[in-house]
């Protein structure tokens, strides 16, 4: 029996990565925009870098982490999500105010066990950025704005942005009071998870797909902002309002990790069922201090590229083709094909992708291989070309065949094709 990958795995083949290269190149390009620098940081942590930072009552640590002893008997997790290795990789190297507000991102794959489906992997991709190191609303307003901005960029059709503000800890501390009242005579009916979370982090209920039929008439916590809160949230929203960031207001938008203070969001998106969800993020102006740094603000957003690549063809938008090949290098006779390895190298050089036949195939093989790249042109240098200093030259596009000197083929055709 054949090794097959993992369960909520995907081998992402050639013909089909092109679509993430792209999603990848325009993430780069917007970021380089917008002033966010990269930054790569492990694929695994230390385990209680997320029990401390993503929070120990969320599904993501009590659930769905990958959790490994390695030889030395230290705890260590793949990275469920991105935000708490950016900002350990933040405290640790004293990026503090790199060159002003230190803002990055990042593009890899994060890991979570849950129940694979259509979208949804073990291993999945995400897009991300984190600003640190400023308190002011209008940071917020970027964030969201830069997501949006991606979203519309690579075709994405009616995106909608849900906003919320989840307080601070003194607001929450007042609001638990309240939702746990509201849920107490329902709390033997709540599902299992949200027995517990009603003595430890109540507000999560309300994050609950199982029991949002109890949630129904639940007090809202923008009902019990305080003027801080208050003030930044007004400021966000006339904020998205000057950008021309198309929003509303979702005042049950807890998001499912427990670093997020003041402003939460996420973006919606039609055509890949119920779970509508294509990104989302939020503040979390404690997150640095739980981890061991100053105490800094900070702000960002996590993007899922798998999620991004379903709605893309639900909506039928199509992802630029890959590049063809330039050249299609063809030798006959044995000088001949011995000078093409030298030729297809100073094609490369100057800029063309190029390729030669490497299986000794006839001609018509060849030229049918040429085809399946979707080559510009096909290069055939026989014996007495060689001889001659020629090469021939065919457009496959038009059938148009010329002979050029083969000292200047390689110029040639890199100033025909790339200017």
């Amino acid at each position: 029996m054949s090794i097959q990958k993992p369960k909520g795995t995907q081998d992402l083949l050639p013909g089909e990565i092109e679509k993430w290269q792209y999603l990848e190149s325009k993430a780069r390009e917007l970021c380089r925009k917008f002033n966010y620098r990269e930054i790569r940081t492990p694929i695994f942590e230390h385990t209680e870098l997320f029990q401390r930072g993503v929070g120990e009552t969320t599904d993501i640590v009590e659930k769905e982490m990958y959790t490994f002893l390695d030889k030395g008997d230290r705890s260590l997790s793949l990275r469920p999500e991105g935000t708490a290795g950016v900002v350990r990789s933040y405290v640790e190297n004293k990026l503090y105010g790199e060159p002003d507000v230190s803002k990055l991102y990042y593009v890899g794959p994060m890991f979570r066990y849950e129940q694979p489906q259509s979208g949804r992997y073990r291993q999945f991709h995400q897009f991300g950025i984190e600003a640190i190191g400023s308190v002011d609303p209008s940071l917020d307003a970027e964030v969201i704005a830069l997501g949006y901005t991606f979203y519309k960029e690579i075709g994405l059709k009616d995106v909608t942005v849900e906003i919320n503000s989840v307080g601070n800890p003194a607001v929450r501390a007042a609001y638990r009071e309240h939702i746990q009242q509201f849920f107490a005579p329902v709390k033997d009916q709540l599902c299992k998870d949200c027995q517990s979370r009603y003595d430890r982090n109540p507000m999560r209920i309300l994050d609950c797909k199982i029991d949002q039929k109890f949630c129904e008439g639940a007090p809202t916590i923008v009902e019990h902002l305080d003027e801080e809160c208050r003030t930044h949230f007004a400021l966000v929203q006339e904020y998205l309002t000057a950008l021309d960031i198309p929003f509303r207001l979702n005042p049950r938008l807890v998001r499912g990790l427990d670093y997020y203070t003041h402003t939460a969001f996420e973006y919606k998106a039609a055509g890949i069922g119920a779970i509508d969800t294509i990104g989302g993020g939020g503040r979390y102006n404690g997150l640095v201090g739980q981890i061991g740094g100053n105490d800094e603000p900070g702000v960002g957003l996590g993007l899922g590229l798998e999620r991004i690549l379903l709605v893309l063809q639900a909506q039928g938008v199509e992802i630029p083709a890959a590049k063809p090949l330039d050249v299609y290098l063809i030798g006959l006779g044995e000088a001949a094909e011995k000078r093409i390895v030298g030729l297809l190298h100073e094609l490369r050089l100057e800029g063309l992708t190029a390729e030669k036949d490497y299986q000794s195939r006839k001609m018509k093989a060849q030229m049918k291989s040429a085809d399946r790249y979707n080559a510009s042109y096909v290069a055939i240098l026989g014996d007495n070309e060689l001889e001659k200093g020629e090469i021939s030259l065919k457009a496959l596009a038009t059938g148009e065949q010329e002979t050029l000197p083969l000292a200047d083929v390689a110029r040639t055709l890199a100033a025909r094709l790339h200017g």
